[in-house]
């Protein structure tokens, strides 16, 4: 029999928001006081969000506000990610979901599974990157720019980015379909020495990562890549999703996790 996990669909919110929710979602799941949990969210107005340990320094914040864009810190690592115009996914469960067993690789290599499986019903012809990049790969402030282990390319560029971590009781991963628009919008929220190095990052960018309109040659709406997800993740994780809303007490978590964290400058501007 299939095992129970909610999933929540919520509206399109500010960066410190979501990932407010995502951290009480990770909360409630690990002790036990909700099921494991699927969401799927976007973002409105477009947020640029930096990995756990990256330097607020890599943030050009006169452009980024010129443009009426926000700014979040991840819990999660990796590097800078300009969210708009894509489906973000996250799961959140206790450690000891059998979905989510073993190393980060491997639990990774799980949610992978699904996530391909969504997406080629999608139409989109895409394969798991198997190998990790070089150690002394050179690592810029764009997250896309490198595919990781285990994540979702289309010819080796990258299409799907995710992150994991994990606390004492709970797991958190959360990844990012950038549906359609401009990749090297996201060079125009960061700094750089020149106005030619901000081109040529992101033509680089270009290089190496893809949306799906790109793949396509069509829009695919954030309705049908949800549908896809949720059928996906019922049939190659052997889950039966039902559909829920955050309760009061993650509601009041979340707001509390948004005042006292992600929207507070000792979170955000971490050199």
């Amino acid at each position: 029999m299939s095992d129970p996990w909610r999933y929540l669909i919520t509206p399109p919110a500010r960066g410190a928001w979501n990932m407010a929710v995502d951290e009480a979602v990770l909360e409630t799941t690990s002790y036990g006081e909700a099921l494991p949990t699927l969401r799927l969210y976007a973002w409105n107005p477009a947020c640029l969000s930096l990995g756990f340990a990256q330097s607020f320094k890599d943030v050009d914040v006169a452009r980024l506000k010129s443009h009426g864009w926000d700014v979040v810190r991840r819990t999660t690592g990796g590097r800078a990610i300009l969210h708009v115009d894509e489906l973000t996914y996250s799961v959140a469960t206790p450690v000891n979901e059998p979905r989510m067993a073993g190393s980060v690789l491997e639990s990774y290599q799980r949610l992978a599974g699904a996530l391909i499986a969504a997406l080629r019903a999608l139409g989109l012809p895409v394969e798991m990157e198997t190998e990790a990049p070089p150690v002394n790969a050179p690592k810029g402030p764009v997250c896309f720019e490198v595919p990781s282990a285990y994540e979702i390319v289309v010819d080796g560029k990258k299409l799907i980015g995710s992150a994991q971590t994990r606390k004492k009781s709970g797991i958190l991963q959360h990844g990012t379909l950038p549906l359609h628009g401009d990749l090297t919008r996201i060079t125009q929220a960061l700094v750089f020495a020149d106005e030619q190095e901000r081109l040529a990052a992101g033509q680089k960018l270009l290089s190496r990562a893809v949306t799906a309109e790109m793949v396509t040659g069509r829009v695919i709406s954030w309705e049908s890549a949800a549908a896809a997800f949720v059928l996906a993740f019922e049939d190659w994780l052997g889950l039966r999703l039902e559909p829920g809303e955050l309760s009061p007490a993650e509601l009041a978590r979340a707001e509390e996790l948004v005042q006292t964290k992600y929207n507070h400058p000792s979170w955000t501007e971490r050199s």
